[in-house]
């Protein structure tokens, strides 16, 4: 599937319109209209704010089931707290995980 029909079908799905995945996505909302305006692909790191908003990652953007997964605020929050540790620390936060 083609990343800006992609786009529009998890914004449809949610019943946004552009301002609201531009403001959840944290980029302005000319930036998102002139991906579609102009038929340019995003940038990864305008895809990956685009996925932040969605709450889905850049797999769960491409997997082909279509079926877009939203993350809740708990879950994000540790996915952001994951991607502070040093390697050391999210080893040992695996191994915690694993004997609870």
């Amino acid at each position: 599937m083609e990343i800006l029909e992609r786009i529009k079908q998890l914004r449809d799905e949610r019943g946004w319109s552009n301002y609201r995945l531009a403001k959840e996505a944290g980029i302005s909302e000319n930036s998102l209209n002139n991906l579609f305006r102009r038929n340019n692909l995003p940038t990864i790191p305008t895809l990956e704010s685009i996925c932040k908003g969605f709450g889905i990652t850049l797999s769960q953007f491409f997997a082909e089931s279509g079926e877009a997964v939203e993350l809740s605020e708990a879950q994000r929050e540790m996915l952001q707290t994951w991607n502070t540790l040093t390697d050391e620390q999210k080893n040992t936060l695996l191994e915690f995980l694993k004997k609870i």
